[in-house]
C-alpha cells in the first residue's frame, strides 16, 4: 500500500533535520538583523549576563553568535540535531536543548526571548498557545522578538526543493495575543527593506524590570 505524503506543515522538522547542510549553506551570515537586534538588546538589562532564550535557534549563527558577542547567555532550542551540533561545537559554554518549541521542556525565566524566521514555521493553530508560552518563560520587562506573516493564512517556501511551510495569524491577532499575555508592543514593522523584507515584532513583557536596561 502506498503511504501517503507528509503534509508540509507537518514535514518542517524532518527538512531541518535532512538538510541541515544547505540550510546553513544558504542562510544570511551578513547580519541584515543588526537593527533589530541592537534594539533587542537595549532593553535588557545592562548588568550581569542577562539571559536569552533562542527558539529556533539553528546553529547559532549569526543571531545567537551576535548576542553572545553582546555579553548574553544564551538558551537555544532547535529540532534539528545537526543543527543544534553545529551550535554547541561553536558555542560550548552556552546551553543547546532539542526540542520542539510547542513543548519547551523549561521551568525558568530569561530577560530575553527570540524567535527569528522560526515561530512562522508553525500552523495557525499551534502559534495561538505559544503566546501563553512567551509569557511563562519572559521575566518581568522581558523583550520578546519574532517574525510573522501579516494576515491569516499558510504560504509555501522551498528548501533543496521541497515544500516548507510558513503560518501566519492575521496582524491583529498578534496584537490581541500580545497583549491578552501582558506584552506591549514596542515596534512592529512590516516588510522591512532594511531586514529583509521580515514582518517584525518587538514587544516587552509587563512589570518591574530587573535592574536597568542598556
Amino acid at each position: 500500500m502506498k503511504q501517503s505524503p507528509t503534509a508540509p506543515a507537518d514535514n518542517v522538522i524532518a527538512l531541518y533535520q535532512e538538510h541541515a547542510r544547505a540550510f546553513e549553506q544558504q542562510r544570511s551570515r551578513d547580519l541584515f538583523e543588526r537593527g533589530w537586534l541592537t534594539r533587542f538588546l537595549a532593553l535588557l538589562p545592562a548588568s550581569g549576563k542577562p539571559r536569552v532564550l533562542d527558539i529556533g535557534c539553528g546553529n547559532g549563527v549569526p543571531i545567537a553568535r551576535h548576542l553572545i558577542e553582546q555579553g548574553c547567555e544564551i538558551t537555544g532550542v532547535d529540532t534539528s540535531l545537526p543543527l543544534l551540533a553545529g551550535a554547541q561545537a561553536a558555542f560550548p559554554d552556552h546551553r543547546w536543548i532539542a526540542a520542539d518549541m510547542r513543548r519547551l521542556p523549561l521551568n525558568e525565566t530569561f530577560h530575553g526571548l527570540i524567535a527569528w524566521h522560526s515561530f512562522f514555521h508553525l500552523k495557525p493553530e499551534d502559534q495561538r498557545p505559544m503566546f501563553a508560552t512567551f509569557a511563562r518563560l519572559a521575566a518581568p520587562g522581558a523583550p520578546l522578538m519574532f517574525t510573522s506573516g501579516t494576515t491569516l493564512g499558510e504560504a509555501i517556501g522551498e528548501l533543496e526543493g521541497q515544500p516548507l511551510y510558513h503560518g501566519s495569524l492575521d496582524r491583529q491577532e498578534y496584537r490581541d495575543l500580545l497583549e491578552a499575555n501582558g506584552f506591549e508592543v514596542v515596534r512592529y514593522v512590516e516588510w522591512d527593506e532594511e531586514c529583509g523584507r521580515a514582518n517584525v515584532w518587538l514587544a516587552r513583557r509587563g512589570g518591574a524590570i530587573e535592574g536597568e536596561t542598556r
